[in-house]
């Protein structure tokens, strides 16, 4: 991998990680979630778990845009990227008590097929396949 295929998935992460976190900030902020730290139900995790998946998404079609060749090879990897983070995210959580198990799996299970959508979105408006 060269360097702009590097910059390509960093570009990818962190549209995903930032564009989330100022969201997550927003809705603490204006008190649709509870304070930090303190436990979410199922519907603010489904909320939360929504717009990652468009960040995710966005991340995605980003790093496709922004790769030298191969966009969705680069989608793919940002994807994986993804896998492991939330996997890091999940045993990081696992024993604490934020809010429902299935959100921190969501976002392992989810994290390469919505970065191949923004991938694949990108390839049809281009007119790559």
């Amino acid at each position: 991998m060269n360097l702009k295929s590097v910059g390509a998935v960093v570009a990818g992460v962190l549209f995903i990680v930032v564009g989330s976190i100022l969201v997550d900030i927003v809705l603490h902020a204006a008190g649709v979630f509870p304070p930090m730290g303190q436990p979410m139900g199922h519907r603010l995790a489904a909320l939360a778990l929504a717009y990652r998946i468009v960040f995710s998404v966005g991340g995605g079609w980003l790093t496709a845009k922004l790769a030298p060749g191969r966009p969705m090879k680069h989608a793919v990897i940002l994807g994986c990227v993804g896998v492991v983070l939330g996997l890091a995210g999940v045993v990081a959580t696992w024993n604490k008590d934020l809010g429902p198990r299935w959100y921190a799996i969501s976002l392992v299970v989810l994290a390469i097929p919505q970065c191949w959508l923004g991938a694949k979105i990108y390839e049809l408006q281009s007119g790559r396949r």
